[in-house]
């Protein structure tokens, strides 16, 4: 089976890619924006390719049978463009639509569409998990673009007979991770107080190896049918409380430091955050890290057989073993 990954250089892309090449042996061809020379290899072939503006005479997808689509325009904190909307359209929905119609002219038999459980929305409530099957149209631009990209796929799955299959991850977290969760290891490998020892929610979290290994399977054809035309949501399994979360953070920081050096977590009233991020304008980050998002990932299990690969605690010690090789 020959497998092409866009996004191919991206936090999820590379690390999908290995496993592809490494452990379960599949053919991989990457598509980037940009060739280097760095990334020449006897394992994997790379193919010019930009998503935001596709055309038939730049791709050939003749000889691939299956495509797993992981590039796209992220959600952005401080999006700083004038119609933030229209860009994630162009590379989240048009794009996404384009590499799809292309795949079909090509004869592709599978596309797996990386999405975002900002499909489903940014918060749930106490108790209650997101759904495949919840009912929502998103009013986020970024959730907004992935929901109308997923929309056109399973309309062109019904037209042509090509499976299509969506993944909705939550905060992926992992080796290389970027953003809030990068920010949070730094904040507690510091010998400081933080205000975050108070805080109640429940999130779910998705360790890279294991959406990974749940984008591997659905890759596969012959080990998952059952995936074709469906819409999956997978976490670790493990909800956590954002406290909980920074004092897994500090232990596998204090299991691999001499020094043992960590934050020290001030129980302060989420109320009062609360007020001083809306103050400050970081309302969003103050959903990020005081609200619940929890997920129902059982049809993963149920449907595909599918089940994590590796716990929390064991992802948060390869991600600091990680750091401290750098």
């Amino acid at each position: 089976m020959k497998i092409l990954v866009t996004g191919a250089r991206g936090f999820i892309g590379s690390a999908l890619i290995e496993s592809l090449v490494n452990v379960v042996g599949f053919t991989v061809v990457g598509m980037v924006r940009l060739i280097e020379d760095s990334y020449i290899s006897t394992a994997v072939e790379f193919r010019l390719g930009d998503v935001g503006s596709l055309n038939k005479a730049d791709v050939d997808f003749s000889d691939i049978d299956v495509i797993i689509h992981t590039a796209g325009r992220a959600h952005i904190m401080n999006d700083s463009s004038s119609n933030p909307l229209e860009e994630f359209r162009r590379v989240n929905t048009a794009g996404t639509l384009d590499l799809a119609r292309l795949a079909v002219d090509s004869g592709v038999k599978r596309f797996v569409f990386l999405s975002s459980i900002k499909v489903n929305g940014a918060v749930t409530k106490a108790g209650h998990s997101f759904t495949p099957d919840d009912v929502y149209v998103p009013d986020d631009p970024y959730g907004l673009s992935k929901y109308e990209a997923e929309q056109g796929l399973l309309a062109l799955a019904k037209e042509t007979g090509l499976e299509v299959v969506v993944i909705r991850p939550p905060l992926v977290y992992g080796p290389g991770v970027k953003a809030n969760f990068s920010s949070m290891m730094k904040w507690m490998g510091k010998p400081v107080p933080l205000p975050f020892g108070a805080i109640h929610n429940q999130r779910s979290l998705v360790a890279l190896d294991n959406l990974v290994s749940f984008i591997s399977l659905c890759a596969d054809q012959e080990k998952s049918p059952q995936a074709a035309n469906q819409v999956f949501l997978i976490s670790d399994g493990e909800d956590v409380s954002t406290t909980k979360l920074l004092r897994k953070i500090g232990q596998a920081l204090d299991l691999q430091s001499p020094f043992g050096v960590q934050a020290l977590l001030v129980p302060i009233p989420v109320s009062l955050m609360t007020f001083f991020a809306k103050l400050l304008g970081k309302g969003d980050l103050a959903n990020r890290l005081f609200a619940s998002l929890q997920v129902d990932s059982s049809k993963s299990y149920d449907l595909l057989g599918w089940n994590p690969v590796i716990t929390m605690d064991e992802q948060l010690a390869k991600m600091v073993k990680e750091v401290q090789r750098h």
